[in-house]
């Protein structure tokens, strides 16, 4: 299957550019945020060097930040890079959950490969890897199982019907599951 990054910036501009007056732009280095700069403007979420995956991750973060953080540079989150001590990352890790099982979601939803990222090569790594993991795919079989953030799960849903996912994605999204880790349960997909 084919995963191109302009794709994603049609459906997500598509979806979103009029009624959340946001929209998606391939960057060239770090991902960003940038809210509308004037009344009537639009929001940009900025992902890093055309990659699809920082894409995908782009919008999770988008579709958790509530009104308030989506007037704020970076929705007002503090990013310490890479390089951090044990404490920042475990703070990083914490925050990382909902927007990585968005991701992992997403990508599943497009038929594509999710990795999870500790994003922390050059300092002490994650600081509990497989707690994170766990995290991670427990708060996605919620997302489920109880349903995702409305702006997620039009998004999750217009992945499935571009990429023509909707009927195997319970299949896919077990087999992930297990790749990732083994699952002690099973989930069903709640249906809108």
């Amino acid at each position: 299957m084919n995963h191109n990054p302009d794709d994603l910036i049609m459906l997500f501009n598509d979806l979103f550019r009029e009624n959340h007056r946001t929209v998606l732009v391939r960057g060239s280095d770090e991902p960003e945020y940038l809210p509308a700069s004037e009344a009537g403007g639009v929001a940009q979420i900025i992902f890093a060097h055309g990659y699809y995956a920082s894409a995908l991750h782009e919008i999770s973060h988008w579709c958790i930040a509530g009104e308030y953080r989506r007037t704020l540079r970076d929705y007002g989150y503090w990013y310490c890079p890479d390089g951090r001590s044990t404490a920042q990352q475990q703070a990083f890790e914490q925050v990382e959950v909902k927007p990585q099982a968005l991701e992992w979601l997403f990508s599943v939803a497009a038929g594509s490969r999710f990795h999870i990222s500790v994003d922390n090569l050059s300092g002490d790594g994650a600081a509990d890897e497989a707690g994170f993991r766990r995290k991670v795919r427990a708060q996605a079989n919620s997302y489920l199982e109880h349903g995702m953030p409305a702006r997620a799960r039009a998004f999750f849903d217009t992945l499935r019907s571009f990429y023509g996912t909707g009927d195997t994605f319970e299949h896919a999204w077990q087999e992930e599951s297990r790749r990732l880790g083994p699952l002690s349960f099973t989930t069903n997909i709640k249906e809108d």
